[in-house]
Formats: structure tokens, sequence, C-alpha cells
């Protein structure tokens, strides 16, 4: 049942964001009066082979354009006439241009057109986002909640923080929310500092000027975290805890022989054990249970934290909730440009960043909460911007790229090559389908 779950919320939000993604390039191309021949949401073809096992769960046709819900179940498309794309190649367009055609209309108006799906989807995360900071405010973490200190990473380390710090000025003023430690006024300032109470002495922690470079080289703002007591949320299907029997509510005392108490401690402790089966003793019902449990490679287990630190709300109006939800839809922008930074870079696998169908089900969960679901669904609606938006033929950023061509250098190329780029393009997306697909497969199969 709970698979069922996951597919099913995995389904609805993709197939919502994949509607409005192409009913923007659909409204851009009837507002130029651009005729629409097909919008469907999924394929009705073996995709990416157009020609082969054509057929529509549901159509109709009303006016110009054929509407439908196409059997595969992967995307969407609008056909779009006189456009080269998955479903029309340069020997279809061989006679003179229509005036109700893509190719007879202006560059800046079909580079419009092309923008209007990834200016949809960034729309529609902006959108869900504030209603869910209009209806559920901004959690944050008071500062006073912190009451068992911080722990560091490497970069923290190297400025003077240890584990257990706590906190209490910054700059030698008190402050009020945990996230104000992050603050730019300190970070990119001049000669600021930290006081923190270190076993019952106050101690200065001083920045160095270079911090935010040193923090921006190694990719990451949360150099400090607190440390929190915790118990089981959720337990990630099919994973080596749930295999073991771990559950929600079970609280982790200890890790082979090794204390826990708070959750940093546990993570190290998995990581130290990477690869091995070791015992896992939790408290559940107040009770001791003994589990083995088998640590991957990366030194997880499968299954989300809940902290037992108070969090607390902030409200916002219903016109203040927009920019802080324009906040935090771009902010998944920036997270994925710095994670394709990472990987092309070398600093992060491929493989282990890329996530397919089966990640996503996984990380609705099994159980409906609307909450989970509008929040990744508005974050998938900025991922799906920011890929399509990558200059690769096919994709919509490939389209924009040989637009941009057309309108600087005053002609465009020629539909035989743009034919040949949007076939590469498709054979490139088509081996990436294949690896996500078969490395999520993988990955499920042996928890690898």
């Amino acid at each position: 049942m709970e698979g069922l779950i996951m597919a099913g919320q995995m389904l609805l939000g993709l197939s919502i964001l994949v509607g409005l993604h192409e009913f923007g390039h659909f409204a851009a191309a009837k507002y130029f009066k651009i005729r629409v021949d097909k919008f469907y949401i999924f394929f009705d073809f073996l995709f990416p082979l157009p020609g082969v096992m054509n057929f529509a769960l549901i159509k109709k046709k009303i006016g110009e354009t054929e509407y439908g819900l196409g059997w595969f179940p992967l995307g969407g498309y609008v056909a779009i006439h006189g456009m080269i794309d998955e479903t029309q190649d340069a020997d279809a367009l061989a006679a003179e241009p229509q005036p109700n055609e893509f190719r007879a209309k202006p560059a800046w108006q079909r580079l419009i057109v092309m923008l209007g799906g990834i200016i949809m989807n960034v729309i529609t995360g902006i959108v869900i986002f504030s209603l869910l900071t209009f209806k559920y405010g901004e959690s944050y973490l008071p500062a006073s909640e912190v009451k068992y200190g911080v722990v560091p990473n490497e970069l923290g380390k190297e400025i003077g923080f240890q584990t257990g710090d706590k906190i209490v000025k910054i700059n030698g003023r008190p402050f009020t929310e945990f996230n104000d430690v992050y603050s730019p006024e300190v970070v990119l300032g001049n000669n600021g500092y930290y006081t923190v109470d270190r076993n019952g002495q106050l101690v200065d922690v001083p920045v160095p000027n270079d911090f935010m470079d040193r923090l921006s080289d190694e990719g990451q703002s949360a150099f400090v975290l607190p440390l929190d007591p915790f118990v089981v949320d959720e337990v990630v299907s099919s994973s080596p805890a749930a295999k073991a029997g771990l559950q929600p509510n079970d609280r982790v005392l200890k890790v082979g022989a090794q204390q826990i108490q708070f959750f940093p401690e546990l993570q190290k402790a998995l990581k130290d054990n990477a690869g091995k089966t070791v015992p896992l003793q939790v408290e559940r019902a107040s009770q001791p249970v003994t589990l083995n449990v088998t640590v991957d490679d990366d030194g997880k287990i499968g299954f989300k934290p809940k902290s037992l630190l108070h969090y607390a709300t902030r409200q916002y109006g219903l016109v203040e909730s927009i920019p802080a939800g324009t906040k935090q839809a771009f902010g998944v922008v920036t997270t994925q440009m710095k994670a394709f930074g990472k990987i092309f870079k070398g600093e992060a696998s491929l493989r282990k960043s890329l996530g397919g169908p089966i990640e996503i089900a996984q990380q609705y969960g099994g159980k409906w909460d609307w909450l989970r679901f509008w929040t990744l669904t508005g974050m998938l609606s900025m991922v799906l911007a920011f890929m399509n938006l990558l200059p690769i033929p096919a994709l919509d950023g490939g389209h924009v790229i040989f637009l941009l061509y057309e309108m600087i250098a005053g002609r465009k190329p020629s539909d035989k090559f743009l034919e040949g780029a949007q076939k590469v393009g498709m054979a490139l997306i088509l081996m990436l389908m294949v690896f996500v697909l078969g490395n999520g497969l993988f990955k499920t199969l042996f928890h690898f």
C-alpha cells in the first residue's frame, strides 16, 4: 500500500507540473497566434520514438488542438506547428512556412514561446512556497533552545569552535534566532567574532576576514550545527533501517558500544561503521531493544530524524509571504547550481547525486501528507525549471541558445542542423534516462 501511495503522489505531482509547464508553451504560442496541434499529459508514443506505439488513453479535439492523456507516463508535450522537436523533423517542414507556424514568427516571439514552460514552473514554485508560508508560517530555532551547544564541521573547527560550545553573543551582542549565527553581518563583515560558553568560561571565536570565500570554496554555509537529541521520525521503505525493524519514535541509544545522545553523534558513528552490520540499541516504549542493521557505504541506514529541540513559527500575512516564498523557491535553484558545480568539479558523485522516479517517490513517502506533498512539488517545479534551462538540444534551454544565436547573428541555423542537434539532444537525454532509471533500480535492490 505504501508503494501505491508513493507512486500516486509522484504521478500527481509530476502531472501537475508537466501540465503547467506545457501550458506555459501553449499559452505563449496561442498569444502569438501560432497553431498548436497537440497538448498531451504523458506521451502518446514510446518516448522518444514518435512513430512507435501511437495511442492515447483519452483524447478530444477542440478547435485546431487535440488534447489528450498519453499512455507512456513520463513528461508530456505540446506539438507546436512548424517547430522541430521530438514530434516533427525537418522533412515534415519542407513546405514554405505558413503565417500560423512557429518558424514563421520573429525570433523574439519564438524565444518567449520556448521560455513559457520554464517561466510557468518558476511561477508555480513561487506560488506554492508563498501559499505554504502564508498557511504554515516559517519555522525557526530560537537561540535559547540550543541548550546543548553546537557541533562544528572541519571549517568550524579551523576557526576555533569546539563540540559543546554554546554561542551566547554575535559581535558582542545577544541574539534570538539560531540562524543569526550564519548572518552576513558576521560572515561577510570585518573583525567579526562569536562569544561562546565553553565549560563555564566565556571564549571569543574570531571570524577570519576571508571566511566567506572559504565557505564558498567548501560549498556550504552551516559550519556549526545544533547538538540536538532526536527520535526516529520516518523509516524509508525497504531501507536497511526498515529491514532491521527500526520504527518511528524509536530513540537510538547505542551504535555498537558507542553511546548516542545527539544526531551528529549518530552520523559519525554510522560513518565509522560504513559497510558493516552493527548492533543498534534503541529505546522503544521505555524498553531497550537491540537491532542488527547494515550500514550502507555512505554511512546511512535510511530514516529521517525528528529533533527534540522546540522550534518556533513565524507567521506571515498574504503579501508578506510572497517575498519569503520567492526566497525559498530560488533557494532550491541555488542548491541545484551548487550540486552541479560539485559534480563538474569531481567533488560529488554523479551516480549518488542524480535521482530518478524511484527516489522521487520515496521522498514523497508512504503516507499522504499534504504539507510534504506541496513542499516537494514546489521544489520539483523549480528543479524542472532549472533542468529545462540547461543548454542541451531537445530541452527548452537548447532551443533558447539557438534563438539567441539567431537574434545576435541575424540568421538562424538551418533546419537540417536543428534536426541533427535535436537528435543528439534526444540521444543524450535517453542515455541519461537509462542511467538514472537503472541507477535508481540498482540502489533500491542492492542499497548501494
